[in-house]
């Protein structure tokens, strides 16, 4: 009786959150010409809100059955064998790059003073982690129109203190993973896939399609609101490797030895019943440290709203990619003046943008244009960083000479960072957007 009283007051309170919804906000105003676009946000309907609801109820803040329903459901999503839920992206790729310097991982670890193999034309946490662990991030130019890393430098960047190559798929084109791939194979070095603004691209491996963020040793997902679906802020790492696996939750867990999930105790059954280090045996294996780590889980109800997101995200993917076409072809008149964006070959993106870069004869620069659009409500963004090593964080070690090494002067990283922005389309735009971003494009460019 008391359980159905209790489901009964728990459906009340979901039900008020989802009339809610229905009154606040389900009603969306209609696009008006000069209304702001923005380059993203958040999608969802009720069910987040019910799911959010759900949680708290339960009161269980931190990761509890909606965090365990989301990593089982999102790894079969994506054919991988674990996912391992954070609080970000940025921690996700601070915790794949950590795990590859685990003593567990004996003569494979990374150590302080080897080399990474990245790129400088993108967001700073994919480099970040490699120089507070004290490796040597190595820049390699990348490649228009696809704006990802150019495979025929990579083996340019190799040395004998190689042992990574840490790289994202730049706005959901994903690069040649079968060159990098192979080159990894070829030359023992570990491949992190940073997938954040990638989720849903496909890359066509050995005859099938394969997902991005399954294919490198580990993959990093984000899900900040703009991105292809949400929990506010969190992210995950992706593996199937069952050894990468235990390391990540350790680091991510405080790093502890234990894997016993939080609130259950000895659930290998021995708790007090073996010896670790110089500690005396018997110690309390909750409480055993195998690494250094860190507290990055997520909260229980972020997980439930991404367990809801998680069932939208095909729909996502697809308007990602119908209104990523329906700019490419609205603009292809433009191609004299801006040079549009291509996927890569043997690739099937999930596109988190639309990339565009302003040609040296356009009549017009990347700053006018991205004035005009702003002027005219349409949100704008750089490609991140354009070129990292040109930012402040990095004036310390330009100075000295120390601390990264590029393969050449960047040339095509640089015109990135000087003539090159994109827009957005995510699946909240209405046809009505895209056709006013088209129109707004093409009367600036006087076509």
């Amino acid at each position: 009786m008391h359980n159905e009283k209790e489901a009964k007051l728990r459906q009340s309170v979901i039900d008020a959150a989802l009339d809610y919804y229905n009154q606040v906000h389900a009603t969306r105003k209609a696009f008006s010409p000069g209304d702001r676009i923005s380059y993203g946000g958040r999608v969802f309907d009720g069910q987040e809100l019910a799911n959010l609801i759900d949680a708290s109820l339960d009161f269980w803040l931190t990761a509890g059955r909606y965090a365990d329903q989301f990593e089982h459901d999102f790894a079969s999503h994506l054919g991988t064998k674990h996912c391992l839920l954070v609080n970000s992206g940025s921690s996700a790729n601070l915790l794949a790059f950590m795990a590859l310097t685990s003593p567990k991982l004996r003569d494979r670890r990374i150590r302080p003073g080897d080399e990474v193999i990245t790129v400088a034309a993108g967001f700073p946490t994919t480099v970040a982690p490699i120089i507070q662990f004290g490796a040597i991030p190595v820049f390699v130019d990348v490649s228009l129109p696809t704006y990802n890393i150019d495979v025929t430098r990579i083996s340019e960047a190799l040395s004998p203190q190689t042992r990574a190559v840490m790289v994202a798929h730049t706005l959901g084109n994903p690069f040649d993973l079968g060159a990098i791939r192979a080159f990894c194979d070829q030359n023992d070095l570990w491949l992190i896939e940073d997938n954040c603004d990638a989720l849903g691209s496909r890359y066509l491996m050995d005859g099938a399609w394969r997902n991005t963020g399954t294919i490198g040793h580990l993959g990093t997902f984000s899900f900040y609101p703009p991105h292809h679906m949400t929990m506010g802020e969190g992210g995950a790492i992706c593996t199937s490797d069952d050894h990468l696996k235990r390391i990540v939750a350790s680091l991510r867990d405080w790093g502890r030895d234990c894997w016993c999930p939080s609130g259950k105790d000895d659930t290998c059954g021995n708790r007090f019943a073996r010896k670790y280090g110089d500690l005396p045996s018997g110690y309390d294996h909750k409480y055993v440290y195998s690494h250094f780590g860190y507290n990055l889980k997520i909260t229980e109800m972020q997980a439930a709203i991404g367990c809801a997101q998680l069932l939208k995200l095909p729909s996502f993917v697809e308007a990602r990619k119908k209104n990523w076409q329906t700019l490419r072809e609205g603009l292809a008149q433009l191609a004299d003046r801006l040079i549009l964006p291509e996927a890569t070959a043997n690739s099937d993106p999930s596109w988190f943008g639309f990339l565009i870069t302003v040609r040296e004869d356009a009549g017009f620069t990347r700053d006018d244009v991205v004035q005009h659009l702003e002027s005219t409500g349409i949100q704008t963004r750089m490609l991140f960083a354009g070129n990292l090593i040109k930012h402040p964080c990095f004036d310390e070690m330009r100075m000295t000479g120390t601390g990264f090494r590029t393969v050449g002067e960047l040339p095509l990283t640089d015109r990135i960072m000087n003539d090159t922005f994109w827009i957005g389309v995510y699946p909240g735009m209405t046809d009505g957007m895209i056709s006013y971003m088209i129109d707004t494009l093409t009367k600036f460019a006087g076509k």
